[in-house]
């Protein structure tokens, strides 16, 4: 079964030694407490039992608690664990108990649920570093068994495993980035090269045994199973020397984006058709002469504009682009990573005026195919005299200047003004400087027309968003929702499920440095890539070895086609393994947006054969003018009915695959020498994905038979779509 695509959790463990006590809980000795039932005070002879001649007596007396003072201390402890002196007289006075014999039942009580918190804990961490101690083995195991134990050389075909070639990779990988970072030592910092004679050289990471190669840009970068090295993480914040920097960089930056936002010809040259804009490079650099400096050699300029009105309101926008969180989630399809490193401030009068963070992010298309785009950059928002809110980001790279660096961001980002009736009117600006080259050829019109990261994008995917979010807010069911939904926490569950699939689909289909895609060989832009993850202990996700294998390739069909084709459960047999030949029935539709192919659907495939039972598909569908999205995961029908009673669905286990439909950038006319785009009219780029459990238990080495068995299917399934939308299309 088609299952969803997930990253391995990572655990950073510790081994926990058991903790003292609070300081107030000193003075309890350990023959002070009874830890079974927690109900014993001993207390010392009062002063009128005691001879003032005699030394006192170190005796204690015992008082059992009744089973009525017991069970009130222990509602009132569910409630209050601290309860402070007044609170324990008003006990005391209703339980006829002194307030010290309250104080110390308390504390008595406290250090009992303490122990028990440690000793369960404890007993996870062993469990938990037991599984990682046996993957380590495992690991080292597979590193060691590389090469031939009689030559040293590559190991025999028939020895080595896909997580093996993995291994080689990874290895080959670090061997480079080690010479090149001591390369660059020896020359800013004046130390010798290092050598590694104990790391044996693997040759080239294109050409590996197996007739398997690294794909393109990715060849070498790191995937999820050595997150560790995840690079956008290991980057550090600024240094205390960098802030003063950072802060000019940033107001200057936003006085750039205001200007560049309300400012017409001759900066911005509109299309005839008033459908573009382009800016003009050598009247940018006449306004603006300062800026982060001059253009470096080997980037292109990128710079776009475009404007909007969203169903939102000016606070929630900002509060958006200011929370890493909601901001990735929000534009999953175009951010496929972001870390804020460091809050520099986090503005003033209770709102975000004046917040500056320094962030990172890596910007990606939904397709192996197209490299994504990585940023250090500073985000600053500022609310104006005239009520706009703006939000700018500017890349901070001459801080830190590498001679890798392929991307770099000019002041970039959008102006909210506030419009009556919660609505906002965003103006967006996007201006990049970035090097294209390793782009693939198909999907380079799409990368120059500016419909892949320009401004366009960014702003058709917030107003997409804004309906959405709007669509999950309501509070009753609306009159276009159909089928088994009957009340509205079932809808906002059922909703908060789909938005977690589609976010776990676009964080796994792009050409992000946290994957090492694997191309089968073949030459070809339809080739299949592959990848493997592991799912460990996540609630969200089945535990096991999950293969992930994509393929984007074009389509002489407009998008609106392709969608409307793989979105409608009517022709779901023509193109999905899975139904069978059985009949698709839609039992829940939720409308989330104006277009009626921005919706959330529970499908139920009545399987032909008898043998086998039926199966629910939960399924979203988005479009907007710069892209479209089908996505869907099978579903557990107990787990899908405990969701539709409004139950919650973080618990669902879910491995989602699916479609990502985008313009390929054709263009269809020639005004004055400019090339005018008109999305829809000319062919489809179409990225197809599928996430696969091929074994429940993630310690399992992957088969290279598992592997061209997934190559064959996703091949089948895009050639029954090449022949139904093509023919149907003639």
């Amino acid at each position: 079964m088609f299952q969803p695509n997930m990253f391995e959790s990572h655990h950073h463990l510790l081994d926990m030694s058991h903790k003292s006590p609070e300081n107030e809980l000193d003075i309890i000795r350990d023959d002070e407490f009874d830890t079974k039932s927690g109900t014993d005070i001993m207390e010392n002879p009062s002063g009128d039992d005691q001879d003032p001649n005699q030394r006192p007596n170190k005796k204690k007396r015992y008082h059992r608690h009744t089973q009525l003072q017991i069970q009130e201390m222990e509602s009132f402890f569910k409630e209050c664990p601290h309860p402070d002196d007044k609170q324990r007289k008003e006990l005391g006075k209703r339980l006829v108990l002194e307030p010290l014999q309250v104080k110390f039942w308390f504390q008595n009580k406290r250090t009992q649920m303490k122990a028990q918190h440690e000793r369960h804990e404890n007993s996870q961490l062993r469990n938990e570093n037991e599984k990682l101690r046996a993957e380590n083995i495992r690991y080292k195991e597979a590193l060691g068994n590389a090469t031939c134990p009689n030559c040293g050389g590559p190991a025999a075909i028939g020895e080595m495993s896909f997580d093996e070639q993995h291994l080689r990779i990874e290895n080959a990988r670090l061997r480079e980035e080690i010479d090149r970072i001591s390369g660059i030592a020896a020359k800013y910092v004046g130390k010798p090269m290092l050598t590694y004679p104990n790391l044996p050289s693997t040759g080239s990471t294109r050409s590996l045994d197996l007739g398997v190669s690294s794909f393109g840009p990715q060849t070498g970068l790191v995937g999820e199973m050595y997150s560790a090295s995840d690079l956008l993480r290991s980057v550090s914040g600024p240094t205390d020397a960098d802030k003063p920097i950072i802060i000019e960089l940033a107001v200057a930056a936003m006085e750039e984006l205001i200007r560049m936002a309300q400012t017409g010809e001759p900066l911005w040259i509109l299309s005839p058709d008033n459908s573009t804009e382009t800016l003009c490079v050598e009247e940018y650099m006449r306004t603006f002469p300062r800026g982060i400096g001059p253009q470096p050699l080997g980037l292109k300029s990128e710079a776009s504009r475009e404007s909007a009105v969203v169903i939102m309101n000016h606070i929630n926008l900002v509060e958006i682009l200011m929370d890493v969180n909601q901001w990735t989630s929000v534009f999953a399809g175009l951010v496929s990573r972001a870390v804020t490193l460091e809050v520099l401030s986090t503005g003033v009068a209770g709102n975000y005026n004046g917040a500056l963070q320094v962030m990172t992010a890596e910007f990606q298309v939904p397709s192996p195919l197209v490299p994504t785009r990585e940023n250090y950059f500073v985000r600053y928002c500022k609310h104006h005299a005239d009520g706009t809110w703006a939000v700018v980001d500017v890349s901070l790279d001459n801080l830190r200047p590498t001679s890798t660096s392929r991307c770099r961001r000019r002041p970039s980002g959008c102006l909210i003004q506030e419009l009556p009736n919660g609505y906002s009117k965003v103006t967006w600006i996007e201006h990049i400087e970035v090097d294209d080259r390793a782009v693939h050829n198909i999907y380079r019109p799409l990368v120059n027309s500016g419909l892949a990261f320009g401004a366009k994008r960014w702003v058709a995917t917030l107003d997409r968003q804004c309906e959405r979010l709007a669509s999950a807010m309501a509070n009753n069911i609306p009159t276009g929702d159909i089928g088994v939904i009957t009340s509205p926490e079932g809808r906002r569950s059922m909703l908060k499920l789909a938005e977690r699939m589609v976010m776990s689909f676009c964080a796994g289909v792009g050409a992000s440095t946290a994957h090492t895609w694997t191309t089968l060989s073949g030459s070809g832009a339809d080739d299949v890539r592959v990848m493997t993850r592991k799912s460990i202990d996540d609630p969200g996700r089945p535990p096991g070895i999950v293969l992930s294998a994509a393929t984007s390739f074009w389509l002489p069909v407009p998008p609106k086609r392709v969608f409307d084709f793989l979105r409608d459960e009517n022709s779901r047999s023509e193109w999905d393994i899975l139904s069978n030949g059985g009949l698709v029935q839609e039992m829940a539709h939720i409308a989330n947006g104006r277009d009626p192919g921005n919706c959330v659907s529970l499908l139920r495939v009545n399987s032909g054969n008898s043998s086998q039972s039926n199966m629910l598909i939960l399924q979203e569908s988005s479009t907007d003018s710069t892209g479209s999205y089908v996505i869907y995961a099978p579903v557990d029908i107990v787990a899908m009915n405990v969701v539709l009673s409004g139950g919650d669905p973080d618990y669902v286990a879910l491995l989602p695959s699916g479609f990502a439909i985008l313009p390929d950038g054709s263009t269809s006319s020639h005004c004055g020498g400019n090339n005018v785009v008109e999305v829809g009219n000319g062919g489809s780029l179409l990225t197809v994905a599928f996430q696969i459990l091929v074994d429940s238990v993630p310690t399992a080495k992957l088969s290279l038979g598992s592997v061209a068995t997934v190559n064959s299917l996703i091949k089948c399934t895009v050639e029954r779509i090449k022949t139904a939308v093509v023919c149907d299309n003639a």
